[in-house]
């Protein structure tokens, strides 16, 4: 099995990194191809994910070590339950995106996106999360951060607008801060132990003085909390992905923050096991989850409201991880799971209600119920999922961590279980406030007039004769820049991937939607499948807390 495991673990790094490769070479040339060749790549991804996925819930942890070279001076790579997982996960969810991403582009008709950049971009991305989740060592952990950091500004700032530039500016600066305190903290670990395989690290952290232990903890989990956007440092987070397009704020809402969740979680139970910071990691929880609903509760906005949500509900994967027992962490799991494919499911949604009324701004929409049904079905499901409506995931997900916080039994176990209910019930009202205003709220008269009403004509693709032109570019709200004064209907500067207006579509790109379909199925599926997925979860769990195959699978010993 291990020669197998040096062929397959590298794959879902190795293979979109060449690709991206080959498609800058290529270039603006042969346009069908270099879209072909994102898909084929991807789903070989996914194809290997699964593999990986069988392979180690069957066969426990594997390891590839890079060029043969030992772990201790060598890069390994390990693939185990909870990270083939993850990559599963991740490797459909992007596959999805990129589908809808080419829809939109074919969608804009606008010759001048750069795809030749954006793809490239986006396989680096896929590449770069890969990595995170294969890393072995701290420092290879630190390089797929720094992958994801430098394909993440390009596809922020794809367009060149000033609303991206700027919402790049802040994410980059956010990025760079986590990822020098990552390289201090690196420095210290290796201080410390002599190693920077985590393997290792986990076989010599006992030694440690427990002052030295908490001081590095507390360091790494800065590092993670950054990039996860817990409380509080999660100030940037709506700023950056809101101005956007639409697939990128999709995967960087599902994926992105789940990565430092990912870190968080590796590091808790395989460096600092014993639970040293659990106080201080419920209070993240709490404040994360309650800060981060009451902000979705206060926007008028759909993308922001969104992005207040996705910080509150990371709350619950850290009150997960603080538990620090078999149901907590496996509830963590399940979650993350869970959230990475409605998350994204839920901003793919707001990319379609851009498109068929030109702004994402609450305050002007409504009656899309009416004129567009399918586009209520696909929002309404993976709204009621998030929410946590029996018997969906959502709802599976937070019954399982309530119940590990009611077996712990401790105090701060009951505020949690407090708080996480309150939050549910919060980002209920959310986001049935989203659907009366957006869905079932009579039109305003801009949108009607801009064509929100259906054409009799099979045709029509686009606003009526007669529509104003486009007077002004929009801050990515629907707005122009003046606090009161909306785009002309049906224009928006952050829908199309090149950064230009769009006009609305009387009728949904039909590979938008299918795309948008898949994930609302993916996101079905955890709910029909959730004993299989609980079980996986729970080996998982069991595997993390163990340690011991893990360090087996690294060190040969």
């Amino acid at each position: 099995m291990t020669a197998l495991a040096d062929v397959l673990v590298p794959l879902p790094v190795v293979l979109p990194l060449c690709a991206a490769g080959l498609k800058l070479a290529v270039g603006r040339r042969l346009q069908r191809a270099r879209r072909g060749l994102s898909v084929v790549v991807l789903a070989a991804v996914l194809a290997v994910s699964v593999t990986l996925l069988v392979i180690t819930d069957r066969d426990g942890p594997q390891a590839a070590r890079m060029g043969g070279w030992a772990p201790t001076v060598g890069v390994v790579l390990v693939a185990d339950r909870l990270s083939a997982l993850m990559l599963t996960v991740s490797s459909a969810v992007t596959l999805c995106v990129l589908v809808y991403s080419l829809s939109q582009n074919m969608a804009d008709r606008d010759d001048e996106t750069p795809l030749s950049v954006f793809h490239p971009s986006y396989l680096v991305l896929v590449a770069g999360v890969s990595d995170a989740f294969l890393a072995g060592d701290l420092f290879n952990l630190y390089v797929g951060f720094e992958i994801m950091l430098m394909s993440s500004y390009v596809l922020l700032t794809v367009g060149g607008t000033a609303a991206r530039v700027r919402a790049g500016a802040t994410y980059v600066v956010m990025s760079l801060l986590s990822s020098l305190i990552f390289a201090a903290a690196i420095a210290m670990v290796y201080a410390a132990t002599g190693a920077v395989t985590m393997a290792e690290i986990a076989a010599r952290m006992d030694s440690l003085p427990p002052v030295v232990v908490s001081a590095l903890d507390v360091m790494l989990l800065m590092v993670f909390g950054i990039k996860a956007a817990v409380f509080p440092v999660s100030a940037w987070l709506p700023d950056s992905y809101t101005t956007a397009p639409a697939p990128v704020t999709a995967v960087f809402a599902g994926l992105l923050t789940k990565v430092g969740v990912y870190a968080m979680l590796r590091t808790q139970t395989l460096l600092f096991p014993g639970g040293r910071v659990t106080t201080a990691l419920m209070a993240v929880a709490l404040l994360t989850m309650l800060v981060g609903i009451l902000g979705a509760v206060a926007q008028s906005d759909l993308k922001r409201l969104l992005s207040f949500t996705l910080i509150s509900h990371i709350g619950y994967m850290v009150f997960g991880i603080a538990l620090a027992s078999v149901r907590g962490i496996s509830g963590a799991v399940f979650y993350i799971v869970h959230h990475i494919t409605v998350q994204t499911t839920l901003f793919l949604v707001a990319g379609l209600v851009e498109r068929r009324t030109g702004s994402s701004d609450l305050r002007r929409l409504g009656g899309l119920a009416e004129v567009s049904p399918l586009l209520a079905l696909v929002f309404f499901v993976p709204a009621m999922n998030l929410a946590g409506i029996p018997p969906m995931s959502g709802f599976l997900g937070k019954l399982g961590l309530l119940r590990a916080g009611v077996d712990d039994g401790g105090v701060w176990a009951y505020v949690l279980v407090a708080a996480g209910t309150l939050t549910s019930l919060l980002t209920l009202y959310a986001l049935v406030k989203v659907w009366n205003q957006a869905f079932w709220r009579t039109p305003s008269p801009d949108l009607a007039q801009a064509g929100m009403v259906e054409s009799d004509d099979p045709d029509d693709d686009g606003p009526r004769p007669g529509e104003p032109p486009d007077h002004g570019s929009s801050d990515g709200h629907g707005l122009t820049g003046e606090e009161d004064e909306y785009l002309p209907a049906g224009r928006s500067d952050t829908a199309s991937l090149s950064g230009r207006s769009i006009t609305i579509s009387t009728r949904l790109p039909g590979p938008m939607v299918a795309a948008t379909l898949a994930m609302v199925a993916l996101g079905l599926s955890y709910t029909v499948l959730a004993g299989p997925l609980v079980g996986l979860a729970d080996r998982a769990a069991a595997e993390l807390l163990d340690r011991s195959p893990y360090i087996e699978a690294v060190l040969g010993r």
